[in-house]
């Protein structure tokens, strides 16, 4: 059913846990089969310096957190909205038909954390002294 890509990222997943002071934190779910992805971003500069991911779900949704946080990881947050759904699953060599709503979670959740850095007063302050000073 699944190929080996997947198996890899589903028997030895990348980046799980948590990131305790976390810049940003975006969770989704899908309520058709009760998945739930949460992520976590750390920012340095533009970067996302690491991304860490925790999921109740199947196989699907575990490997496409991995190869989300792979993804991820060391790109700037412009590279990384630019993400999609699709580079997960083709990363992963693709998913069989009924498990491809499991990728639909992990770069959807990427996003949320993103916008949850990009909304926080600290990011705000920050953004306004660029704005000034320049």
């Amino acid at each position: 059913m699944y190929n080996e890509t997947v198996m890899d990222h589903f028997q030895n997943p990348r980046n799980v846990g948590e990131i305790t002071d976390a810049s940003g934190v975006g969770e989704i779910g899908n309520v058709v089969c009760g998945d739930i992805l949460r992520v976590y971003i750390k920012v340095k500069g533009e970067i996302l310096d690491d991304v860490k991911y925790m999921t109740f779900g199947c196989g699907a949704a575990v490997a496409s957190g991995s190869m989300m946080t792979t993804l991820a990881k060391g790109k700037t947050i412009e590279e990384a909205k630019e993400l999609t759904n699709k580079d997960v699953a083709q990363a992963l060599g693709g998913l069989p038909p009924q498990k491809l709503h499991c990728s639909n979670l992990a770069a959807d959740a990427l996003h949320k954390a993103i916008e949850d850095w990009q909304q926080k007063p600290e990011r705000r302050s920050e953004l306004s002294e660029i704005i000034n000073k320049g």
